[in-house]
């Protein structure tokens, strides 16, 4: 399901100075998500210490936790690694990266695009605040045990930052139980974001890289310890 595509009408180009990777203090840049993101978090790279205790994975940093395990999700034809999800008490958080302008957020046009898709699919759309601002909750229709129709939901959190744009998207019981989602939303708090330097254009997904320790997923069982090695994860056709 493509719920982020880059629109018809964006007119910057990876030549405009909204977009140009020139290095500067980001910190000096206005705050675009409405929540107080650089004192809340997640964070980008010019914020944050990420020397130790971090799994790197390119334009996304994650803190480990008890529990938890990453897959790393790869788009079937070029085996570029398009997502990053953490998997944690039977719920998951997905996590893309994608650069945005400098002089305004995204997250206000994806949100009304994601409410456009999930409808024509047959699903529901809920807006409500959160604790990283306005956040989504879509239900889409699903089949179920017995021939019966039931849905699956899932809460889109969009985080705008210092030229780049974050989403989270949270699946399973934690998507509809904030009690539940309280880890994940942990996690999604301490992800920093390094954009890099480089010239792109907005809604361009953010390089991830596999680590070099990282192992194939062959369907064990979730571990009890903190991940050292991310897995492969399931190869996808789209996801943005």
């Amino acid at each position: 399901m493509a719920l982020f595509g880059r629109g018809k009408n964006t007119k910057l180009t990876a030549e405009d100075p909204s977009v140009l990777g020139q290095p500067k203090d980001r910190r000096a840049e206005p705050d675009k998500s409405g929540y107080g993101r650089p004192q809340k978090g997640p964070f980008d790279a010019s914020e944050a210490d990420t020397d130790s205790g971090y799994v790197d994975l390119g334009s996304i940093l994650v803190r480990p936790a008890d529990g938890l395990q990453l897959r790393l999700e790869l788009e079937e034809a070029t085996q570029r690694v398009v997502a990053v999800t953490m998997d944690l008490n039977g719920s998951s958080l997905q996590l893309q990266a994608f650069a945005a302008p400098r002089s305004e957020g995204l997250w206000g046009e994806i949100r009304a695009q994601i409410a456009q898709s999930v409808a024509s699919q047959g699903g529901t759309v809920e807006e409500a605040e959160g604790s990283f601002g306005t956040e989504l909750l879509a239900r889409l229709p699903a089949d179920a045990s017995g021939g019966s129709r039931s849905y699956r939901a899932a809460r889109f959190m969009g985080v705008d930052g210092p030229r780049w744009f974050l989403r989270g998207v949270i699946g399973g019981p934690a998507a509809e139980n904030r009690e539940a989602a309280a880890p994940l939303e942990e996690l999604f708090r301490h992800v920093v974001v390094d954009r890099g330097e480089s010239p792109l254009p907005p809604r361009e997904l953010l390089p991830l890289r596999i680590p070099a320790d990282a192992s194939p997923n062959d369907g064990g069982a979730a571990g009890t310890s903190a991940p050292q090695a991310p897995e492969r994860g399931p190869e996808i056709t789209h996801l943005g």
